[in-house]
């Protein structure tokens, strides 16, 4: 009998196109805070990270603590509810999304990202995804622990009651790579901005989803070859 393989998806910008419409309400919350940002940013340096590690990196660089903690949670409430009603208007699955999941129907998969529980529920259901992963979403912000660290991805992983080294994470953002690479997994690499992004050495790299199918079942297959 073959042996089981796992997928493990990111959310934002590998299953839905998200990123932009977060990047622009994240502009808007950090400026009100006194923070420069501009959409781009998010969108060049801060892609997959989480607001507060964002949030304390801006602080750093701009020499700024937020210490009106009720004033920055106001602001991410708001930001959380623009986003929504942004989603709810704009939102919509990476092309070739949908055709590749049905392909890899045989796989058990699921979806941690570092995002909150309830935005990912939001976007499977807006995207018509809902019904590939059901009950099997996992938040950084449930989980306590947050990419790149490999636990959230090792979490999913026992979640499926799969060895981390026959699981295949599918990310788009650098934390999500770093992340199932320090995990002991095995990693493709969705670069969808291949013009100014590096694919890293341990990872495996398409630019499409039409091109997951294939390049998965090449992994299971070199794998199988070498323990065999």
């Amino acid at each position: 009998m073959s042996e089981r393989w796992s997928l493990i998806f990111d959310c934002d910008g590998t299953l839905v196109d998200s990123e932009p419409l977060l990047a622009r309400e994240l502009a808007v919350t950090f400026t009100s805070l006194g923070l420069p940002f501009e959409p781009q940013d998010y969108m060049l340096d801060y892609r997959g990270v989480a607001f507060p590690f964002i949030l304390a990196d801006l602080e750093t660089r701009h020499g700024r603590k937020v210490d009106d903690m009720e004033r920055r949670k106001e602001l991410e409430q708001q930001m959380r509810a623009s986003l929504e009603e942004r989603m709810k208007q704009e939102l919509e699955p990476i092309d070739g999304v949908a055709e590749a999941l049905e392909a890899l129907s045989a796989h058990p998969r699921c979806v941690a990202s570092n995002g909150p529980l309830r935005k990912i529920k939001l976007s499977m259901s807006l995207s018509g995804l809902a019904a590939q992963f059901g009950d099997h979403l996992y938040s950084a912000y449930e989980v306590g622990i947050w990419k790149p660290d490999p636990g959230l991805y090792l979490y999913a992983a026992k979640a499926l009651d799969t060895p981390p080294e026959r699981c295949i994470v599918i990310d788009d953002a650098a934390v999500g790579l770093k992340s199932g690479i320090d995990a002991g997994m095995q990693v493709i690499h969705l670069n969808r901005f291949s013009e100014r992004e590096r694919t890293p050495e341990e990872a495996h790299e398409i630019r499409a989803m039409a091109q997951l199918p294939s390049m998965v079942e090449k992994i299971i297959a070199e794998r199988s070859a070498a323990s065999a």
